[in-house]
């Protein structure tokens, strides 16, 4: 029907999120203490990796990848909503809005892959100790970071390019709270599917398949730890793995909750609810490591007591 059909790209699209929600302003001020202390946060760690040559391990270019992610991630999205809801600039340009929703799905899929390479690197340090530092090598890791980047970047690109051959000769209003890729294919006049497919392929591979590997990683660690004999060393060994855990927790529950109630959930709590589990992992992630990594408790420390030395 639709195949002769002329392209037809708007001027602008209306971002319309968080309309009719009584005293909003308050959770925008809310989203930029978060978005402060996020950056903070993990520019913190960022420092001690780059500064600490105890730090120079294969692990911790993992870290510092999840790190920087999250501080792109967050930069890519909250200045700009609360510039596009607190000071009311609602309109976005068509080629804006792509970029904008490039950077934003681009940085959920490396968090994601991130936590793929915590596992892995997790997986061995358990199950094959012996050979950790043979099989991750600070090359090893380096190029499985960068692989992770070149695939995401790729995927994301070819998303974004399909929605260019999508007509708008209808509404140009995004009912979200940024440049969402589901509301932006949902306003075309021609046909979809193309990008219906793409979209579902897209979140089985950035969202249920690294949470199958994780998933499968920790029964083979459950399997190797239930074979060491002393609880003590069970015990150990556990808690390497408890701040990957948690950032696990951190990430996928919101995420399943929200897959699981967005039908029954009102639009506004959904956008809330979405934009919550973007920003707070960020947030919290970095306080993990430093709360449950004893490397980067150690390095802190010797920060701490450097300045406390220097003011002497």
């Amino acid at each position: 029907m639709y195949s002769n059909m002329t392209i037809v790209r708007p001027a602008y699209f209306i971002i319309n999120g968080f309309s009719g929600i009584p005293s909003v302003n308050y959770y925008f001020l809310f989203l930029l203490v978060l978005y402060i202390v996020s950056v903070v946060e993990n520019g913190v760690v960022m420092a001690l990796i780059c500064f600490d040559q105890s730090l120079k391990t294969p692990k911790y270019i993992a870290v510092f990848n999840l790190a920087f992610v999250d501080v792109l991630g967050n930069s890519a999205l909250v200045p700009k909503v609360i510039d596009t809801f607190w000071f009311n600039h609602k309109n976005i340009t068509y080629s804006n809005c792509l970029t904008y929703e490039f950077f934003n799905f681009m940085t959920i899929t490396m968090q994601s892959l991130n936590l793929v390479v915590l596992s892995f690197d997790r997986l061995i340090a358990i199950t094959f100790p012996l050979r950790y530092q043979y099989i991750v090598s600070l090359k090893t890791m380096s190029s499985l970071v960068a692989s992770f980047w070149i695939i995401g970047i790729l995927v994301n690109l070819t998303a974004v390019g399909l929605l260019t051959r999508l007509s708008y000769c209808r509404s140009v209003v995004i009912n979200s709270y940024f440049c969402d890729h589901g509301p932006l294919y949902r306003l075309a006049c021609n046909s979809n599917r193309p990008n219906i497919i793409l979209a579902n392929v897209l979140i089985a591979f950035i969202l249920w398949v690294p949470l199958l590997f994780v998933l499968i990683t920790y029964m083979c660690i459950g399997a190797a730890l239930a074979k060491i004999a002393g609880a003590q060393d069970r015990m150990k060994a556990f808690k390497t793995c408890s701040a990957h855990m948690m950032l696990v927790t951190i990430y996928y529950l919101p995420i399943i909750v929200t897959f699981a109630f967005a039908a029954k959930m009102p639009p506004n709590i959904r956008i809330i609810n979405m934009s919550l589990t973007a920003v707070l992992p960020p947030v919290l992630n970095p306080l993990i490591y430093v709360l449950q990594t004893q490397e980067i408790k150690q390095s802190l420390k010797k920060v701490f007591k450097r300045l406390k030395q220097l003011k002497m």
